[in-house]
């Protein structure tokens, strides 16, 4: 599957990382960090990203180096040694939030818990179907990778995650650990 750039207007859609949304990324980052993501016991990518660059981002040209980094699935805030495609879902200038495909669940604790997919939306952007359709329109891209199904996990107590992970297709497997662990076909 080709990846593409934002289309501005065309409302929100997957694409890959852009310097476009520099600005809404930052809110979006603030958003995150006032309900408390990033703190020192944040592990997820996530947390890592806000505290290895949340200080940073303003300056333009270590954005622009963030994002190629994104871009290119090297950035070390996932610290599995996993391939990863990341993509941002935006309407021009305006950022929601992002998907990353985990190309394999080649590790323990991504067979268990962490599973292909993980997402983030932005505490403002919620409840706004942003996430079903970041989630329904990954799959594709999951597809062209060779996956035919996908694991998809969230906590026990995330209602919305799973509403959202039953509605993108997700196949009830297993509780393990404090998670709820699914499985989508990607159509493939």
């Amino acid at each position: 599957m080709t990846r593409r750039e934002p289309v501005d207007g065309a409302g929100p859609q997957l694409a890959l990382p852009t310097g476009l949304v520099h600005l809404s990324f930052i809110a979006a980052m603030e958003e995150f960090r006032a309900e408390g993501r990033g703190g020192d016991d944040d592990d997820t990518t996530l947390g890592r990203t806000l505290r290895d660059y949340g200080d940073k981002w303003h300056d333009p040209v270590v954005f622009e180096r963030y994002v190629a980094e994104v871009r290119a699935a090297t950035y070390p805030a996932e610290p599995l040694s996993v391939p990863v495609t990341t993509l941002w879902y935006a309407d021009g200038a305006d950022y929601f939030g992002r998907i990353a495909i985990r190309h394999n669940v080649n590790t323990r604790f991504l067979r268990e818990y962490g599973g292909h997919i993980g997402y983030d939306v932005r505490p403002t952007a919620r409840r706004r179907g942003h996430a079903t359709a970041m989630l329904i329109g990954s799959l594709p891209y999951a597809r062209a990778l060779g996956l035919v199904s996908v694991l998809v996990t969230c906590d026990t107590d995330n209602t919305g995650s799973r509403k959202v992970i039953e509605a993108a297709g997700g196949a009830f497997e297993d509780e393990r650990g404090g998670k709820l662990r699914y499985w989508i076909p990607t159509g493939a």
